[in-house]
This record gives C-alpha cells, structure tokens and sequence, in this order.
C-alpha cells in the first residue's frame, strides 16, 4: 500500500492489508511499549517492551531489538510530540494500527528491504518534512542489523595465515 492511500484523519488500518510481515508486526508491538513508556512513564512499560521482544527472538535478537526500537522511538518522540500510538494493552489494538503507526512501520518496511525512495518518502511523512537524521539514523539501525529479525550475518573470509 502506497503512502498516498492512507489518511491522516484518525483512521485506524487493518494490519493484514498494511502487507507487514510478522517481523515488522513484532517490531510495532515493541515500538507500542516504548511510545506508551514515554507518554506515562510511571507505567515503566519499557519493561514490558523488553520481555515481549525477549520471548519473540530470543535474548540474543531480542534485546538488542528492543534496545534498537526504543532509540527509534526517542528520536520519532523527540520530532513528532503527537505521535498517536495504539495502547498495547487493548487486545483489540492488536489487529489495527493508527496512521502515525502505519507511517513508521512502512519506514522500516522500505528500509529493510533497501527501497530507497519510498523508504525517504515515509521518513518525510513521519517528520512532517523535516527529515530528521535521528529518526533516518535509527530506521536504518534498525533496518541494517534486523533485516529479516535475525542479526545478518556476515561471509566468512579466507586468510591466509603464515
């Protein structure tokens, strides 16, 4: 779904038609945690966060995860003060995304996949064209250590050792 055929007039999306892969519903589950932690910080939902990506990939992938959306959050947080996130704890929730939500997941869906000009398309969206490097940063972060939600791995090399 191209940027162009959401709106930004409180709408909630399905997420089966948002074309996300399991991945990237994970990663929105996580990011949920982290934007309500910042909104009421006394429900220390940070931890929740980490226990959820945790039991999803493992302590390996999944803290380090974690740790790579809550910097993403920061930096959407730090531009975009109105950012609306669904609450993690409806179930209901669960099935929908806002446009604010839809927007960030479609950023790092373009971003993994290397697609370059709708990736920036999204970030504008996102910052309201302000084009933060923040924000691209920790998508791409993101997006470069978790491609498919494993850490990629790099070839072996040969040396020759004397």
């Amino acid at each position: 779904m191209k940027l162009h055929a959401l709106s930004a007039d409180g709408t909630e999306f399905d997420l089966e038609h948002l074309g996300f892969d399991d991945c990237e519903r994970g990663l929105l589950a996580v990011a949920r945690y982290f934007f309500l932690a910042r909104s009421v910080p006394e429900h220390q939902s940070w931890q929740v966060a980490f226990a959820i990506a945790v039991e999803r990939w493992g302590p390996d992938i999944g803290l380090p995860i974690a740790f790579a959306m809550s910097k993403l959050v920061r930096a959407v947080g730090d531009v975009r003060t109105d950012f609306v996130s669904s609450d993690p704890f409806d179930d209901d929730a669960r099935q929908r995304a806002t446009f604010d939500e839809a927007v960030l997941m479609r950023m790092l869906h373009h971003m993994r996949r290397d697609q370059t000009v709708d990736a920036r398309d999204a970030v504008g969206v996102l910052t309201r064209g302000l084009m933060d490097p923040h924000v691209i940063r920790a998508g791409l972060a993101v997006a470069a250590r978790f491609g498919c939600c494993a850490p990629m791995r790099r070839r072996p090399k040969l040396r020759v050792v004397s």
